[in-house]
């Protein structure tokens, strides 16, 4: 793949991201977009929820394995690498897409919030989730996540350096904030359906098994700064969620166990 294709390339999957993510606040929150998490014709109870488990597992599998070292170094045989975090996301992206688009809606009241107050300031916990998201993506850096600072260093003919380890913004008291918007986001309504529940829980045990994969990995990068550093801020809820600094002991067995 050239320079220039490669480039393109990064672009267009960048773009189909966005399409996504910006769908996704409409699909979640029930605003503007054709089809939403409750909007379609409903089916059986058992049809939907068979369908609905296999479109979340299918992009729950895809966005771990993809993302985990061992895949890496096998897949980057077969995809260069200048593009395989493009390629990455291109994937999760359609995943995605593919969910909205296949999604069956089960329309059941879980609780139903009719008070103006009380439902405005959900709605606003509901955008505050995503602009967290948003927002922590670029604390870290936006366009090495998305994969455009790969392509672009290729199209420079400069080599690529990973991102310095950093702690800025919320990353200096949560570790994970860019899951912490989505659960926020994703539980986050004044109208709370069967199908939202299901989609809610699947995304918060998916986000938890990630937050484990993604903190194994990056102890075994980064070693003890990573240790260190995650035992001093909360994972997910500033301050309640502090550990203990590890010791020696434990730092060691950290890192030998991933």
């Amino acid at each position: 793949m050239n320079r220039i294709s490669a480039f393109i390339y990064g672009i267009v999957c960048y773009a189909i991201f966005l399409i996504a993510f910006l769908y996704a606040i409409g699909f979640v929150g029930n605003v503007v977009v054709p089809k939403s998490i409750d909007s379609g014709s409903e089916v059986g109870i058992p049809e939907s929820l068979l369908v609905n488990l296999i479109l979340l597992g299918l992009f729950a599998v895809q966005h771990s394995v993809m993302a985990r070292p061992g895949f890496k170094r096998w897949w980057t045989k077969i995809v260069p690498t200048p593009v395989e975090r493009s390629t990455y996301v291109l994937f999760a992206s359609l995943l995605l897409l593919l969910l909205f688009w296949q999604w069956r809606p089960m329309t059941g009241s879980i609780w139903n919030v009719e008070m103006p107050v009380a439902k405005a300031v959900l709605i606003g916990i509901f955008y505050l989730g995503w602009g967290i998201v948003l927002l922590s993506t670029f604390m870290i850096n936006h366009f090495d996540l998305f994969g455009l600072r790969q392509v672009y260093f290729h199209l420079r003919k400069q080599e690529y350096g990973h991102v310095d380890f950093k702690t800025t913004g919320l990353y200096k008291c949560i570790l994970h904030p860019i899951m912490l918007g989505f659960i926020v986001a994703f539980w986050a309504t004044p109208h709370m359906t069967i199908g939202h529940l299901i989609f809610a829980v699947g995304t918060t045990a998916y986000s938890l098994i990630g937050i484990h994969l993604e903190e194994r990995d990056l102890v075994r990068l980064l070693g003890e700064d990573y240790q260190k550093y995650r035992h001093g801020v909360g994972m997910l809820i500033p301050c309640f969620g502090k550990r203990k600094p590890p010791t020696d002991k434990e730092q060691s067995d950290g890192i030998e166990s991933t």
